[in-house]
């Protein structure tokens, strides 16, 4: 019973319009991510059907820029800041 009387209801009542979610977008300091994170933005003025275009958007451009990173090369490997010699022969003649 109650289900009919929210169809009626649901029928009569005119979609919500797109309202923003005022999420708050932290720059992470890498360009191409933060342009990323702004473009989800995008998606507070469209109606839901609208999002799946601009998350998959955001997404493709957030798995270049990650793809990006793994092209670049890296820092040189840090030198090792403990001696690699062998132990001298007292050590294992502790007492």
């Amino acid at each position: 019973m109650w289900e009919k009387s929210f169809q009626q209801w649901r029928a009569k009542k005119p979609p919500a319009a797109p309202a923003p979610l005022n999420v708050p977008r932290t720059p992470t300091g890498d360009a191409d991510v933060d342009a990323q994170l702004e473009r989800l933005g995008d998606a507070d003025h469209l109606a839901t059907d609208g999002h799946l275009e601009v998350y998959e958007d955001v997404h493709r451009g957030l798995r270049d820029a990650l793809t990006a990173l793994d092209a670049r090369p890296g820092p040189p490997a840090p030198s090792p800041s403990y001696d690699q010699r062998a132990p001298s022969p007292s050590y294992g003649n502790r007492s």
